[in-house]
């Protein structure tokens, strides 16, 4: 059993009035008393614009993985974590995806609001798979808005987080490198492909959004060195969703969720002896915090002084995020 404890927590913030007023109403009493008794760590300092995410660094670092932008090789690892050997070999994560064509502009949904079922989606990797084929991509199913794929094109091909894009215009993430035309190209192939397609036809008269394109994340190949994570760090997925959907009051409820029962157990950790370790990510930064029972004064003293301060010290590491 590890002796120590590291809670990673992506889209502890989001950039968003929508969010930020949710925050002003949000109350983290165990989180607050947490921050009290941890003295900060290491920063990953970003901006909003950067390919990768901050929790993705994070959990790079954590994993041995190579922190390059937008070439962290997340699906080659996450290969390695299913039990499968990723070789030398490139990967990359495909998710099947609508995109919104407006007048000026192209967004992507969310893709859990597509309420993909595990047959359709097979059903389009089917069809979409000779396509790839010609350009040296194995596509292979995982998910039914995650597929894995393996091609030489992926080994120096930087592609921004799916969580950068998901719900929002995607122009200023496309890749724009010079091997990114095969991507791009393959995306137009995929729209056409799948305009008539039997599964988007049966999924409009149902009333679902059609799937009419795809997006490319977590490139890159495995180092020899890559690893699974420390046996104590654990993430905390259940701000996700909402954050990406942009349902505030949503994320609000999670994040209560989070801290009645996570920052609750990290008390009990600390209280046990345990060194526990706390990152909280945003979309431009990720902090850590850092302690063990052995506290010292001064973090006692901030524990014990008062709502008032560390509410405004919680408020203050989220919005820094």
């Amino acid at each position: 059993m590890s002796d120590s404890v590291h809670l990673l927590i992506p889209f502890a913030h989001a950039l968003s009035d929508g969010c930020a007023q949710a925050l002003r109403g949000l109350a983290l009493p165990n989180l607050e008393k947490l921050l009290a008794r941890l003295s900060p760590g290491q920063r990953d300092a970003g901006d909003e614009w950067t390919l990768s995410m901050p929790h993705e660094r994070v959990l790079a670092r954590a994993a041995g993985l190579p922190v390059t932008e937008g070439l962290i090789p997340l699906a080659a690892w996450q290969v390695k974590q299913g039990g499968r050997d990723p070789g030398g070999e490139a990967w990359a994560r495909i998710t099947p995806c609508h995109w919104r064509v407006g007048r000026d502009h192209v967004a992507m949904d969310p893709p859990q609001q597509l309420q993909l079922e595990a047959a359709a989606s097979q059903a389009l990797l089917a069809a979409m798979k000779p396509y790839f084929e010609q350009d040296g991509i194995a596509l292979d199913y995982d998910a039914p808005t995650q597929w894995l794929a393996r091609g030489e094109i992926f080994r120096t091909l930087p592609a921004a987080s799916l969580d950068r894009v998901a719900g929002r215009t995607i122009d200023p993430w496309m890749p724009r490198t010079p091997q990114a035309g095969t991507v791009r190209r393959l995306q137009q192939e995929m729209q056409m492909l799948l305009y008539t397609h039997e599964v988007n036809e049966e999924r409009t008269r149902a009333g679902l959004l059609p799937v009419n394109s795809f997006w490319v994340s977590g490139t890159g190949a495995l180092p020899p060195s890559a690893g699974a994570p420390p046996p104590g760090l654990q993430i905390a997925h259940e701000l996700r969703e909402a954050a990406l959907l942009e349902d505030w009051r949503a994320w609000a409820a999670a994040w209560q969720q989070l801290d009645a029962n996570e920052c609750t157990r990290l008390h009990a950790e600390l209280d046990r002896g345990q060194s526990v370790t706390l990152t909280l990510c945003g979309e431009r930064a990720a902090q850590t915090w850092q302690g063990d029972s052995s506290g010292g004064m001064a973090r006692r003293i901030g524990a014990a002084f008062g709502n008032f301060w560390n509410r405004t010290k919680a408020l203050s590491a989220l919005e820094t995020l």
